[in-house]
């Protein structure tokens, strides 16, 4: 009766520490397991029409698009700078664009992607929020030179990697707008010093 009652105790343990570890997923992190799951040898019928490392682009790239989208948002209200709140409108039309023809792509090619931005978008447009005049203006601009640099690696990567030829083809497409986005944004930043 003990060596019961002992593997009975073990057993619940286990399941409340595996139930401690179960983290709910952010919107990235559950499109690309959705994408994970479906079956890559079909027609994009029922499953995915992309290899894995395609459809993983097309989340990242779906998630920057909406993290740059939300976070110019807040730069047309918050800005003081015209020339801050002039990029940030340009970013809501231009990546609003791409986003649109990421997700028709995205559709031919049933590939998932995220509904809402991730959280380490959602925790830096938080951040953000908080900020107030000038200094929200060089927290904006020193988060879209950062997140232009890591986000022209991400397409020129694609550019060279990718195996759909649609998605290759957005990202050749795209990759000189944002190209110029992180010029434009580095002009911006040298005036605010």
């Amino acid at each position: 009766m003990k060596k019961l009652s002992s593997i009975v105790m073990i057993a619940a343990a286990g399941l409340m520490f595996q139930a401690c570890n179960n983290t709910k997923k952010d919107s990235t992190e559950s499109a690309d397991s959705v994408n994970k799951v479906k079956d890559t040898t079909t027609t994009g019928q029922t499953g995915i029409a992309v290899v894995a490392d395609d459809a993983k682009f097309a989340v990242d790239a779906a998630n920057g698009g909406m993290t740059e989208i939300q976070l110019s948002q807040l730069a047309t209200t918050k800005a003081v700078n015209p020339s801050v709140k002039e990029f940030a409108n340009m970013m809501i039309m231009d990546h609003t664009k791409a986003a649109d023809e990421l997700k028709a792509i995205a559709k031919t090619k049933n590939i998932t992607l995220p509904d809402s931005v991730n959280a380490d978008s959602k925790k830096a447009i938080e951040d953000l929020s908080k900020k107030s005049t000038t200094d929200f203006d060089k927290a904006y601009v020193s988060k879209m030179v950062s997140d232009h640099k890591a986000t022209v690696d991400l397409f020129e990567k694609a550019s060279k990697d990718v195996k759909d030829a649609d998605l290759k083809a957005f990202a050749d497409k795209t990759l000189p707008t944002i190209k110029g986005h992180l010029d434009n944004i580095n002009k911006i930043k040298s005036s605010l010093k």
